[in-house]
């Protein structure tokens, strides 16, 4: 049996597994478990994973990496049957794959991990990830993610655009940009030039490319080339998700963000008038410490005037280290009651939006089982099954609060 993979966590984790499978192609009878530090549930269900393949997998070797082994590579060496922890920059060279690496713990993050090599395939899925930056220089009091990956790196773009030109090649009609923080790509490069322009770039040397999204951007760092894509290219998906946190200017301050709710606001507005109909998406924390019920009030109004209507919401995790853990703390089920409330004006956004796609034509971009995503994002029912990765044209015929139902245009 060859290596299995586990994957916890954001879209470069999901990338960097993709590097992991080729690494370790040749091991068998080897479970590799991926690991996010960004909160403790995400650390407790990579746990769950480990302790239950070994109780239901004798003998199986199991190698954990990631953020959280990072950050404490000794616990996650302590639980049963894991035979190795690597760390971020350990778990893409090569060297730690081989079937004679040994079952001892590696050096963990001595030096801060370079962007991963190229992928060629992402198994499962019909869109592609292709890295552009790696790490983070901002240091949210909420967030572990820095001591993790290190410093922001960002990938050259004509290592970029070759990764782009070679996934197309593979049959890839749609590509998003991912990165730790990737509204801060090329800052460290030479004429530091900014996402948006590397995007133009993109998109022109390989015009064969008809979908293109980036994963979730900094409001506070969206660069004037970025804009003009997004009000010029088609090509550019008219989807945009924003790394927001919270709308109370206070919680804001107290995140160490680099924005107010007036910049969010600003930006939705921007969006929205550049890309009438643009679909717009959110990260949210709710029960940040010292987080009021008027303070929470003020996110959620913006959230129902805002009518965002894609949401991911997290309930706060004390991360160990950060100076947030050490702020008065909001009660858990209180913060997990906020949560489920501003979950819930998400979800009445996205009734509102499917709804007003009924009858309109839209791209779709199909995926397994006759379910794909259109240009919004929107996830689309089919009503006549299409084989995956294709961009298919189709009429909304039916809408509800899981989506668009749609046939063949």
């Amino acid at each position: 049996m060859s290596a299995e993979l586990l994957t916890f966590g954001c879209r470069l984790n999901t990338y960097e597994t993709e590097v992991m499978r080729g690494l370790a192609a040749g091991l068998s009878d080897t479970l590799i478990v991926n690991t996010c530090a960004v909160t403790a549930e995400a650390e407790r269900q990579a746990r769950q994973a480990i302790r239950r393949a070994a109780r239901q997998r004798p003998g199986v070797k199991i190698v954990v990496t990631g953020c959280a082994a990072q950050r404490d590579p000794a616990a996650w060496r302590a639980l049963p049957g894991v035979s190795r922890v690597l760390g971020n920059a350990d778990k893409l060279r090569p060297e730690h794959w081989t079937a004679d690496a040994g079952d001892a713990v590696s050096d963990v993050m001595t030096a801060p991990a370079a962007p991963a090599p190229p992928v060629a395939e992402f198994a499962g899925r019909s869109r592609a990830f292709v890295q552009v930056q790696q790490g983070c220089d901002h240091r949210c009091t909420f967030c572990v993610i820095p001591f993790g990956r290190g410093p922001s790196r960002s990938v050259p773009e004509d290592a970029v655009i070759a990764q782009a030109q070679s996934l197309v090649a593979a049959g890839y009609r749609e590509l998003v940009l991912t990165g730790v923080d990737i509204a801060s790509y090329g800052q460290d490069l030479p004429g530091r030039p900014p996402l948006g322009r590397l995007a133009q770039r993109l998109l022109a040397r390989v015009p064969e490319l008809p979908r293109l999204r980036f994963s979730s951007l900094d409001p506070a760092a969206i660069d004037e080339a970025l804009w003009t894509l997004l009000a010029e290219e088609p090509r550019m998906m008219p989807h945009l998700h924003l790394s927001l946190q919270s709308a109370s200017d206070l919680v804001l301050k107290r995140m160490k963000r680099r924005h107010l709710a007036a910049d969010a606001r600003a930006v939705i507005a921007r969006a929205r008038a550049l890309r009438p109909g643009i679909a717009i998406g959110a990260d949210l924390i709710a029960g940040f410490p010292t987080e009021t019920e008027a303070l929470f009030g003020e996110t959620l109004a913006f959230l129902r005037d805002a009518a965002l209507p894609y949401l991911h919401v997290f309930p706060y995790s004390e991360r160990p280290g950060t100076p947030a853990a050490r702020m008065p703390a909001v009660p858990v089920a209180l913060r997990r009651e906020r949560a489920a409330r501003l979950r819930e004006a998400g979800q009445d956004a996205a009734a509102a939006f499917f709804a007003a796609q009924h009858g309109r034509r839209i791209s779709v971009l199909t995926e397994r089982d006759g379910t794909g995503r259109s240009e919004h994002f929107a996830p689309v029912r089919l009503a006549a099954a299409s084989d995956p990765g294709r961009v298919v044209a189709a009429r909304v015929i039916a809408t509800d609060a899981g989506g668009l139902v749609a046939d063949a245009a």
